[in-house]
């Protein structure tokens, strides 16, 4: 938790209060449900939290922005950033219905009101949106054809309407051809293991 507040130093009481909690929470969950690796769970904070935070590094989003989460898992990016925006609506889609019954569980201990949830592959959903999140679901030319159509044409936010997308390691040959913007986490956390993380910016 020290990590979170070494990088975000404007919280809410509100804030820090959730944060706080969802280490337990996941290590409640993760032992009904395995949705973080058990090597992972005791880094949390960093592994899964300040790396889902770092899309708040690149851009603010504003009031009343939507967003989807797409192949969710245990709710990363989504639930960080819901925590970070509560005047921002997130829907977090998985195909898998246990990974989407841990999110609904947290989602509903932090009360965050924000948050929907849809146990769908994302292709199936109707429904328009500024901003498409995910972490590293799959390749990104398989991703654009996942969520084509699904985009508000109006952008009000710093950044046009668009993909933001975490992933790590040489992204030459995977993003040939698609107009992107890498951003390197490394700019912003000092940590180790953000050193091979980006998040990938794709106009939508």
């Amino acid at each position: 938790m020290e990590l979170i507040k070494k990088y975000f130093k404007d919280l809410s009481t509100k804030q820090v209060q959730q944060f706080e909690k969802l280490e337990e929470l996941y290590k409640e969950w993760n032992l009904k449900i395995n949705v973080i690796s058990r090597k992972d769970i005791n880094e949390i904070y960093l592994k899964h939290v300040l790396h889902s935070l770092a899309i708040s590094k690149v851009i603010n989003f504003k009031d009343n922005t939507s967003i989807i989460d797409v192949g969710t898992g245990g709710g990363f990016p989504g639930i960080p950033l819901a925590i970070m925006y509560p005047k921002v609506q997130f829907h977090l889609v998985d195909s898998i219905r246990k990974k989407i019954l841990v999110v609904n569980e947290v989602s509903k201990s932090l009360k965050l009101e924000n948050v929907r949830t849809s146990h769908s592959r994302a292709e199936n959903l109707e429904g328009k949106y500024d901003f498409v999140i995910s972490r590293a679901v799959t390749k990104m030319r398989e991703f654009k054809k996942l969520i084509r159509g699904k985009f508000n044409s109006y952008s009000f936010n710093d950044l046009d309407n668009g993909i933001i997308y975490l992933k790590g390691g040489d992204l030459t040959i995977e993003l040939l051809g698609i107009n992107n913007k890498q951003i390197l986490i490394s700019d912003y956390y000092e940590e180790e293991f953000f050193e091979t993380k980006k998040i990938v910016y794709v106009k939508s």
